[in-house]
């Protein structure tokens, strides 16, 4: 590892002017391309204490054995020459955007003198004009087979179209009227191009000019009296609108725009574009990407829209287009809104939706997005090799003497200090087993003190343990006849706490290391390994050491760590939000006499929640086991009358939490 200080830039050499800068490697390979408006000012950051640095930065700076840098006129010029060596050099520390699966498009061969229409994958091509992406090939196939008979262009191969040419007869769609059978000169190459343009311009959008033309062909027609070509155009217009039904109108200004939106974490983040065009969308297209540099949404959309447009011409990139919508504007939004114009070489409007269809869209394709991310996540952890990969860097970044099969990892949850809770989660072989979860209440811990909760669930859980551990010994010592180790004889069930785990993962810093450790040392239990991961820079912490463990952000290991964290905080926000139900429920119905445990329990099975019992009619309440009239307006009366009311977000409407 290089020492900055040996490769700094002599003080004033760095010009204070926009440029772009690179980081090379011992070997000279770049590693890290940026930009700036001030050169002097962003590279003297990386040159700072390095434990200031955020642990992604002092891994590049470390890595790097160099740094040069070229100066521009304008942040435009920046943006672009930063696009050029990010595409050059393919830097391992910026981030790189890939297909989360592979589109296909519908392709139209421009550059052959008889152009075919085609499902394609993979790299655009030059002269090839691409519609879509779409989800599915069988989507394309099928929008075919509708337009066909309006726009009768090649579909055949090279080798297909030349064997019949050579025999001297068309294929099966020549003779079927859905092939203008260019092949065997039916129609000469400039009436075949004819078609296929008419073609290009009606999946462009220009859908209600070619159907006011087909109807005004198809009435001239009947007023001469040609019935048969009338009712031929007739079903064209037939198939041409069943053909533009497939794709509903999303936006009503027939406005053409893509629309972004993200999922993210700590490590990955999913990004899904829809490309909408007459206000239809006619293609989605998804991408992941993993966070190898500390970037805010900001900047992941500024790297996504150069990728996405940054090609020089429309035919190897994706077109821009009128709008571009996105969940969060880039720091250098004027730059970047510049830069897009200039790719369009018209005004481009690149915003955030507030309101109307366009915010419901944005939504739409920010839940795909979520779906997008949770669907990479569970290949990812479904894979027995990639599982077994991150048991082994768990187990050699830990230095532990066999790979940990069975995590339990522990969370507190609270809210403002009350109600207190604790979760443990069960992961063996790196997949959750979720009937050995457990949920604790905290009971001697006053107020938001999360260490002492640790300190509490940690000494419940390994007690536990070791007193099912002694009583089984005392059994085997007395020779008792009972059930398999681990088993309760009273019930024949495993028991709760009976099997130990090699690794114990607490949910943050070393704080909450030193109490877990501190329990269990109290407690006598020397064969458990544990760890700590901190959420603000996923930084493992173990007892007694003053420095984290810095997995890399690629890790499997550190993936797993990660996965089982935010289950456990997962668990721990779902038990909490019960017991504050029933707080409550309690508090409200406080004043109501002679309301018992037994029929508040019929009201939360008859209801579900405190929000639906809120909005029960006393009639309602009373059609409850147990409940008259009475009664039923007294609770009714006592839930408007409020009490143990949380506090509430108004931007989303959930209860604010706080969990530590």
């Amino acid at each position: 590892m290089a020492d900055p200080a040996t490769y700094r830039p002599r003080p004033g050499s760095i010009p204070d002017s926009p440029g772009v800068y690179r980081f090379s490697d011992a070997h000279g390979r770049v590693i890290y391309v940026g930009k700036a408006k001030s050169l002097r000012s962003r590279l003297g950051s990386y040159f700072q204490d390095i434990s200031a640095l955020h642990v992604r930065t002092q891994t590049m700076v470390t890595t790097a054995a160099k740094v040069d840098w070229t100066v521009v006129g304008t942040e435009v010029e920046a943006l672009q020459l930063e696009y050029s060596w990010i595409k050059e050099f393919d830097p391992r520390f910026n981030v790189r955007y890939r297909d989360d699966k592979s589109y296909p498009s519908l392709a139209v061969t421009l550059n052959e003198e008889f152009p075919r229409l085609q499902v394609m994958r993979g790299p655009k091509k030059r002269g090839v004009r691409y519609f879509g992406p779409y989800a599915h090939a069988w989507a394309i196939r099928e929008t075919l087979d509708l337009l066909m008979r309006v726009f009768p262009a090649r579909t055949c191969s090279a080798g297909v179209f030349k064997r019949a040419g050579q025999v001297g007869r068309p294929c099966l769609l020549g003779y079927i009227g859905k092939c203008s059978a260019p092949c065997v000169s039916r129609v000469s190459a400039e009436e075949h191009r004819r078609i296929v343009e008419d073609f290009c311009d009606f999946m462009a959008g220009q859908t209600t000019t070619y159907l006011k033309r087909l109807e005004k062909e198809m009435q001239g027609a009947a007023d001469v009296q040609e019935y048969e070509r009338a009712a031929r155009l007739r079903d064209d217009i037939g198939a041409l609108r069943r053909a533009m039904e497939k794709n509903a109108v999303v936006l009503g200004d027939g406005t053409d725009a893509d629309v972004i939106a993200l999922a993210e974490d700590q490590l990955e983040a999913a990004v899904q574009v829809f490309h909408v065009r007459g206000g239809r969308v006619r293609g989605q297209r998804g991408f992941i990407v993993d966070k190898v540099e500390d970037v805010s949404t900001g900047d992941l959309v500024e790297h996504f829209l150069q990728q996405l447009y940054g090609e020089g011409d429309t035919e190897t990139g994706d077109p821009v287009p009128r709008e571009v919508l996105v969940p969060e504007l880039p720091g250098d939004a004027a730059a970047v809104t510049e830069w897009l114009c200039t790719k369009r070489g018209s005004r481009v409007d690149l915003r955030v939706p507030q309101r109307g269809d366009k915010k419901s869209l944005m939504e739409t394709v920010a839940r795909n997005a979520d779906q997008s991310l949770a669907l990479h996540k569970t290949k990812r952890a479904s894979d027995l090799t990639t599982r077994s990969l991150a048991l082994q860097e768990i187990q050699d970044a830990l230095a532990l003497d066999e790979a940990p099969l069975r995590i339990e990892c522990f969370d507190v949850s609270n809210l403002q200090g009350t109600e207190v809770v604790a979760s443990m989660v069960v992961f063996e072989d790196g997949m959750a087993r979720k009937s050995e979860y457990r949920s604790f209440n905290i009971k001697g811990v006053d107020g938001q003190n999360d260490v002492a909760a640790i300190d509490e669930v940690i000494s419940r859980r390994f007690r536990r343990y070791l007193e099912d551990r002694a009583a089984e010994a005392e059994a085997l010592a007395a020779d008792v006849p009972g059930a398999p180790v681990g088993i309760d004889p009273d019930t024949g069930r495993p028991r709760r706490f009976a099997y130990p785990p090699n690794l114990v993962v607490v949910d943050g810093g070393a704080p909450q290391v030193a109490a877990a450790a501190a329990a269990m040392e109290k407690l006598g239990v020397v064969d458990v390994a544990l760890c700590g991961l901190a959420k603000r820079l996923e930084e493992v912490w173990v007892p007694g050491e003053p420095d984290p463990v810095i997995l890399p952000r690629t890790s499997e290991g550190l993936y797993l760590l990660q996965r089982v964290r935010d289950e456990a905080h997962r668990f721990a926000i779902t038990h909490h939000r019960k017991r504050r139900s029933k707080s409550m429920i309690d508090s409200a119905l406080d004043a109501v006499p002679g309301l018992g445990e037994v029929r508040r329990k019929a009201l939360m099975r008859q209801f579900g929640s405190v929000r639906k019992l809120k909005a029960a009619t006393a009639e309602e309440v009373a059609a409850v086991p147990g409940f008259g009239p009475r009664t039923a307006r007294a609770v009714v009366d006592a839930l408007a009358a409020g009490g143990g009311a949380p506090a509430v977000n108004m931007a989303t409407g959930e209860i604010i939490e706080q969990d530590e």
